[in-house]
């Protein structure tokens, strides 16, 4: 997310500093023009020089996988508060917060949620991701918040599991497969928080930012299968089965001294009915909406991830 937010903001002109764990990683950034500083978000005098002479500041970093709800914290609520906190020292205009859906919370088939409908977490990453809007709040810096549903597209390598496993001809369904889900592709999201940052009315407010025609479960393995040139064997597994596998997976991958991407927690959100969510708020009050239809924007990540040497 953060390359792609990078990239459009040096389309429009806009001077960018970027904040790199390691130097060697944020090359790519340094090649579109960006000035990086390096250092985490724990660290204040790093992130103090980072926000220094700034208009805006976009935290778009956050974890995904940990081995405890205490490492979703640290990172999720303890992250934000460092970057909100250096920003209000910086006098910043705007602090842009990405959150997360999983913040909002799951929807029921055919009802989308919008910026009323939560918060309701249910997982360990969700809690974290609400618990970093709040301290965020908390500091007095000028805010606004998005909370994406799934991104996918180039670069990401979230979905490249289902990638790989269409272009062999089979994909796992959790639960029946009737699972609704609102995506966004990357850049589509990319532009949602650089017309969020540009409006006056956004200050202040949470939004969300998907396309607005949802896809089942079913319906976006069939999609990736296309994007791949296969025809895809769909299996439905069943709710208990998930839980009782991603329960193995999570103890395997804990002992193994690694953060699990899938455990028991995340299939409260892997088996919800719905993860669908309404963006007319922010073409409301931003002027965006989604502009990349699944098919195409399956078929370009497909594409990218063959460049890369990933699929």
């Amino acid at each position: 997310m953060g390359s792609h937010l990078a990239e459009a903001l040096r389309a429009s002109g806009d001077t960018v500093t970027a904040l790199v764990r390691a130097r060697a990683r944020g090359e790519p950034l340094k090649a579109l023009g960006c000035r990086l500083v390096e250092g985490g978000i724990e660290d204040e005098a790093a992130l103090d020089e980072l926000v220094a002479g700034a208009e805006v500041v976009f935290h778009v970093a956050g974890l995904v996988a940990a081995r405890s709800e205490r490492e979703f914290v640290r990172t999720n609520r303890d992250g934000a508060a460092a970057v909100a906190r250096a920003s209000a020292r910086a006098g910043v205009g705007r602090l842009l917060l990405v959150s997360s859906l999983a913040v909002t919370g799951p929807s029921r088939r055919g009802h989308p949620v919008d910026e009323t409908s939560g918060p309701g977490p249910v997982t360990a990453y969700g809690r974290s991701k609400l618990a970093g809007e709040e301290v965020a709040r908390a500091t007095g810096v000028p805010l606004t918040v998005l909370r994406p549903p799934a991104v996918y597209g180039p670069r990401d390598r979230a979905f490249l599991t289902l990638f790989r496993a269409a272009r062999r001809g089979f994909a796992p369904l959790l639960g029946d497969g009737a699972q609704e889900l609102t995506l966004v592709h990357v850049a589509d999201l990319a532009r949602a928080l650089v017309a969020a940052a540009a409006s006056r009315a956004t200050l202040g407010r949470t939004y969300h930012a998907g396309h607005p025609e949802p896809v089942t479960q079913r319906g976006l393995a069939e999609a990736v299968g296309r994007a791949v040139g296969r025809k895809v064997r769909c299996l439905a597994l069943p709710g208990p089965l998930v839980r009782g596998l991603l329960g193995i997976a999570g103890v395997v991958t804990r002992a193994a001294g690694r953060a699990p991407l899938l455990d028991r927690d995340k299939a409260n959100e892997l088996l919800a009915p719905a993860w669908t969510c309404s963006s007319e708020a922010l073409r409301r009050d931003a002027g965006w909406s989604a502009g990349i239809p699944l098919e195409h924007g399956l078929a370009e990540t497909a594409r990218r991830y063959r460049e890369a040497g990933w699929l």
